[in-house]
């Protein structure tokens, strides 16, 4: 049995993380900020040890990280900045590393270790060199586009109007992972990590177009959905970092094996685009209110 400090605990592949190592029997210490919050609590019933942590207080991530076995990190610049989000991730590499952990999973993403040119997958690959040079055995997951990302903010919103607004041509093809997925893998890494140790990993479980996206939507929901293409202009007025990843997504692509994922790791039990779809509560999701941004 293992003791695993998981960072982001209350957020999607943090969450997703924990949830796979509690239910394979490991014991969880569930870093967040804010562990009073429902998402803290839906851990706590689920057996994990909810302990307040935070990337701008050094000391409360050693005490988190003290005793651990291992770690599993994930950063983000949403919210704060790229450059925040490296050193952020440069503390917590280094506080592991004098924890002497025997082992940290670093989230990433597909194709961040190659010069892409988006601000979010440079910060990432920033930390990835700080682990790689840190003195702590190592893993870094490299996710491709979040499936949970389509049951949320904008793109939730143009669906209860019949619209998947997506800044892709409708036949290009986009490589896909689930949060929950992640969290799976993740803890197979943690499992076998003699096996992980030094490697880094880009993953997916599925390749869509958004054309197809919008049909297998609609099927999930029940109701009309219509793809169509928001302009990259419009996707940089909001966000040249967002606008730089569609942009690559459109022209370079996201070539990850998912084939071979699938046969070398079966036990992650990948979901496809059809089968995440068809688990979301729709009903529920469409009758919140818009997010108007």
């Amino acid at each position: 049995m293992l003791t695993v400090a998981v960072t982001g605990a209350t957020g999607a592949q943090g969450g997703a993380a924990a949830r796979a190592l509690l239910a394979a029997g490991h014991r969880v210490r569930a870093l967040t900020r804010r562990p009073d919050s429902p998402a803290a609590d839906a851990l706590r019933v689920l057996g994990a040890d909810v302990r307040h942590a935070d990337f701008d207080d050094r000391p409360s991530l050693r005490a988190a990280c003290a005793g651990a076995d291992a770690l599993f990190a994930v950063t983000t610049p949403f919210g704060t900045d790229t450059a925040t989000e490296v050193r952020h991730g440069k503390v917590l590499v280094d506080t592991a590393a004098e924890a002497r952990l025997g082992h940290v999973v670093f989230t990433s993403a597909a194709h961040a270790d190659r010069d892409t040119g988006i601000p979010h997958y440079e910060s990432k690959h920033a930390i990835e060199q700080h682990l790689r040079a840190a003195a702590v055995p190592w893993t870094v997951i490299a996710p491709a586009a979040f499936m949970d990302n389509y049951a949320g903010g904008w793109t939730l919103d143009g669906l209860r109007q019949g619209t998947f607004g997506w800044p892709m041509p409708a036949d290009r093809p986009l490589t896909l992972i689930p949060a929950v997925d992640i969290g799976a893998f993740a803890a197979l890494v943690l499992q076998r990590r003699d096996e992980f140790a030094g490697h880094r990993i880009d993953i997916a479980s599925d390749e869509r177009t958004p054309g197809g996206m919008a049909e297998i939507l609609a099927a999930a929901m029940g109701r009309p959905v219509a793809h169509q293409e928001v302009p990259l202009a419009y996707v940089r007025t909001r966000s040249t970092d967002l606008a730089a990843m569609f942009e690559y997504f459109t022209t370079v692509g996201l070539d990850v094996d998912i084939a071979g994922l699938r046969r070398d790791y079966p036990e992650v039990g990948w979901h496809g685009f059809t089968d995440w779809a068809t688990a979301q509560d729709w009903p529920a999701l469409l009758s919140t209110a818009p997010t108007h941004r």
